[in-house]
């Protein structure tokens, strides 16, 4: 089964910050589950920490071997990811959690996030 974590879902497991649920952590932590993070989502981060809205525990280009070691899987933007966006409900405007939560969708795939704004989007699997 294929999990895409939202953004704060990454950085909170990746800290190992206990505002994560035991959930999700096992659900990440389970080899036989696999994760993925939207591009999407590292654009975000880099956005803040350029904008010091956001610290994390390493360094930015180390990401990459997080992931890795963590069995997390990038997941690039479709074309087809764009084109969903324009059939999803405008429950909120947030331009990166609509563009994880059309992906989600195009891949049929669960999204892992703590995120209410989620809950407003039709035919999405939300866990937490």
């Amino acid at each position: 089964m294929g999990f895409l974590l939202d953004t704060h879902t990454l950085l909170w497991f990746l800290s190992g910050n206990n505002s994560i649920s035991k959930k999700a952590k096992n659900i990440i932590l389970d080899r036989k589950n696999k994760c993925y993070i939207s591009i999407a989502s590292l654009w975000e981060i880099a956005i803040k920490i350029k904008l010091d809205k956001l610290s994390i525990d390493t360094r930015f280009k180390e990401l990459s071997d997080l992931l890795h070691q963590n069995d997390i899987e990038i997941l690039p933007i479709t074309f087809e990811h764009i084109c969903n966006l324009l059939d999803l409900e405008e429950a909120h405007r947030d331009p990166f959690d609509r563009i994880i939560i059309s992906t989600a969708k195009t891949e049929n795939i669960s999204v892992i996030t703590k995120d209410g704004n989620f809950k407003g989007y039709k035919n999405l699997e939300i866990l937490w």
